[in-house]
């Protein structure tokens, strides 16, 4: 599908620019609201379709709120906020709620100037293509404000964020709790601040949490699953037995052991799928990424697994997870997919099934992830113009072309465009670290040049 607006993940941009401004969302909000109409009316015996609007910490996310709440009510839909909660939460609830659709404001690991509009289904799931490109073609029309009477209807949902605690805590096996583990859990001022740390303390660990006072600008700054360093450093000076690093939506995880070691999404993702086949359950393969580090592959391998790739993109994992018929899969960046457990991807739910398997064999998560080598890997970002291709651009091929061959069977390139921001991505894989960082930035240059940067 030819996307105008959505991305991998909804509709994402810096504040104030198109598409990110008010009156954008509105409409959007309102185009929403009629393919909602048109598609569910039918089937709710003449009431109106409902939705479930949640979102971050961002101070933008008053604004945006706002406009999507006047554009659905003016198209003819009832709405319901929850406040700051995770995205996953967010697609629980719309799930258990029965409504027809959720819609969260959230540039997820973005800096606070960014935000977005990510979509659910009635089922929690990701929109399909066919209904985000009905959105689009909806956003072409005259924005037409129905008759008064028909007019939605806004709700309060005051007790979300402890139906989601309840829900996070479901997911951990009932014959286990974490008495005696202490664990730092950094919220990345985002939208677990107020919901993880009631996770794991009510389940026994003692918590020391971080990342918990959001101001509106500081979600995600140097904290976080995307700066795990102070994670690490926190850690070390608690004494803590591991520690638990969310983004700002709290649909990514990074894990940090006792010693400040740092497990990315490869290695949680290896944990898990070891612990499902230690206690005999099936697990006939793992989607990973286009990322997704060479080491990580073979240590998944070994477990008698098969293992796929997918573009990158929780979106394209979950794609690929459907075709297959699998469970497990994820994002070196911590995206972490266990359909068997929720329809998405969840931070806290991916971090309870790591602590189930550390609680259940009585190791620490440094022993465990040890069988799992990482391949030294160097990801550089390049800033370049908004619609940049990278397509026949021939001095970057030809970069790449010769890293390649030098590398031979070593080692891998991938040279991508992010789905989120306006950056080229150059990654470089290989067994000698002073190489493939030398090799990274000869691509690097060579996009530069291209692009003007």
């Amino acid at each position: 599908m030819s996307r105008r607006y959505f991305g991998t993940d909804g509709v994402r941009g810096r504040v104030g620019e198109d598409p990110i401004t008010a009156e954008f969302v509105m409409r959007l909000g309102h185009a929403a609201g009629r393919v909602l109409l048109a598609r569910e009316s039918a089937g709710l015996g003449g009431e109106r379709p409902a939705v479930l609007i949640g979102k971050d910490t961002r101070i933008s996310g008053y604004m945006l709120e706002s406009a999507l709440e006047a554009g659905l009510t003016a198209a003819g839909v009832d709405v319901r906020l929850t406040g700051p909660l995770p995205t996953p939460g967010i697609a629980y609830l719309t799930r258990a709620l029965r409504l027809q659709a959720g819609i969260v404001i959230s540039a997820s690991h973005n800096p606070f100037e960014d935000n977005g509009i990510k979509f659910f289904s009635a089922q929690g799931t990701k929109l399909p293509d066919t209904v985000e490109a009905e959105i689009e073609a909806a956003l072409d029309e005259p924005m037409r404000t129905v008759a008064a009477r028909g007019l939605g209807k806004v709700k309060r949902v005051d007790d979300a964020t402890g139906r989601y605690v309840e829900f996070c805590k479901s997911t951990f096996p009932n014959d286990l709790d974490l008495r005696g583990l202490r664990i730092v859990v950094d919220c990345a001022h985002g939208a677990a601040y107020h919901v993880a740390p009631h996770v794991f303390h009510e389940l026994g660990a003692e918590v020391v949490a971080i990342g918990v006072e959001p101001d509106g600008l500081n979600i995600n700054h140097e904290c976080g699953a995307t700066h795990p360093a102070t994670l690490a450093r926190a850690v070390r000076e608690q004494g803590a037995d591991l520690g638990i690093a969310l983004d700002g939506d709290a649909d990514r995880l990074i894990m940090v052991d006792a010693a400040g070691g740092i497990a990315d999404g490869d290695r949680l993702l290896y944990v898990i799928a070891r612990h499902r086949r230690m206690q005999g359950l099936a697990v006939a393969g793992v989607v990973g990424t286009l990322m997704t580090n060479l080491g990580a592959e073979q240590a998944i391998r070994s477990l008698g697994c098969d293992f796929r790739r997918a573009a990158v993109g929780d979106r394209h994992v979950l794609e690929q997870m459907h075709a297959l018929g699998w469970n497990l899969g994820g994002e070196t960046s911590g995206h972490i997919l266990c359909l068997d457990k929720h329809t998405t991807g969840d931070g806290i739910v991916s971090a309870l099934q790591v602590l189930a398997a550390l609680r259940r064999e009585g190791r620490p998560l440094a022993e465990i992830t040890a069988a799992c080598p990482v391949w030294p890997q160097v990801l550089l970002n390049v800033r370049v113009e908004k619609g940049f291709s990278l397509a026949g651009q021939a001095g970057v091929q030809a970069a790449v072309a010769a890293v390649e061959a030098e590398l031979g069977e070593a080692g891998r390139v991938v040279v991508r465009a992010s789905g989120t921001e306006p950056l080229i991505r150059v990654m470089v894989e290989g067994r000698d670290a002073g190489q493939i960082g030398l090799a990274a930035e000869r691509i690097a240059a060579a996009v530069r040049q291209v692009a003007g940067a």
